[in-house]
């Protein structure tokens, strides 16, 4: 599993380090944002290039492949002829000279260290010999297809909210918007949960959960929630929204 794993890393630093180079040519470091997505269907292929088929590692190709997929064409849609995000224009701005050098440690190296942390599901699931148990495996594909409508759909109903002239200036609140106010980092989070509980029982290893685990610390506490709900800190819409719409977990709607 060891060289597998080195495997990988060397694959996705490659896709990381020619995006990186692209993004400089551009002056846009969103690029990377399309890349999170990608990097993982590239780790997924790579290490089942040295696994023996069967019908759990094909499942975890085949969700990893369709979510790192959907995910990259999304922000890709979603991102073209806007520029670069504010946030790394902030980042640009802050850097000065050496934005370059600082772009390339605390954005690209550092999303590739986590893609690695995050990608032990994957890598280790694939390369495991267990039998998996029903018992592991039915729970595991709900989950990861339960996380997954929560994203995809969460995603599809906030893109067609936005293209109609009506919304500007308005939140979304209806639809999944209206159970949680991040139904996408909702699906984000479970469906990776859902993916280590297959690659657990077909390797047996604990290993396997830290991946969901980062993600979680990740969307809860870093650059998901948190940065976009500062976003929208004050306005009064926003507060009416908070006290009747929990922010991650989805309420279960009566009446």
């Amino acid at each position: 599993m060891y060289s597998i794993f080195l495997y990988t890393a060397y694959s996705s630093l490659i896709l990381f380090v020619v995006t990186f180079l692209i993004a400089v040519l551009l002056r846009n470091n969103g690029i990377i944002d399309i890349l999170w997505g990608l990097g993982f269907v590239a780790i997924a292929w790579v290490a089942y290039s040295f696994t023996e088929p069967s019908l759990a590692k094909n499942l975890i190709l085949g969700y990893v492949t369709v979510w790192g997929l959907r995910l990259g064409v999304h922000i890709a849609l979603r991102n073209w002829g806007k520029g670069e995000d504010f946030r790394y224009q902030q980042m640009r701005a802050n850097w000065g000279r050496h934005w370059v050098i600082r772009s390339f440690i605390q954005v690209y190296l550092l999303q590739w260290v986590l893609m690695q942390i995050v990608s032990l599901p994957i890598v280790i699931g694939l390369t495991g010999s267990l039998s998996i148990s029903p018992l592991l495996l039915i729970p595991g594909i709900i989950i990861w297809l339960t996380g997954f409508f929560f994203e995809a759909v969460g995603d599809y109903q906030l893109t067609v909210f936005k293209k109609k002239k009506s919304s500007k200036g308005k939140l979304m609140t209806t639809g999944l918007w209206s159970l949680t106010r991040h139904p996408n980092y909702f699906g984000e989070a479970t469906l990776w949960w859902g993916v280590a509980l297959i690659a657990f029982g077909l390797s047996g290893n604990l290993l396997v959960f830290i991946g969901p685990i980062m993600i979680d610390f990740l969307l809860l506490f870093v650059s998901g929630i948190p940065m976009l709900e500062k976003k929208y800190a004050g306005r009064a819409d926003w507060r009416a929204y908070v006290k009747k719409t929990p922010a991650f977990f989805p309420r279960l709607k009566v009446g």
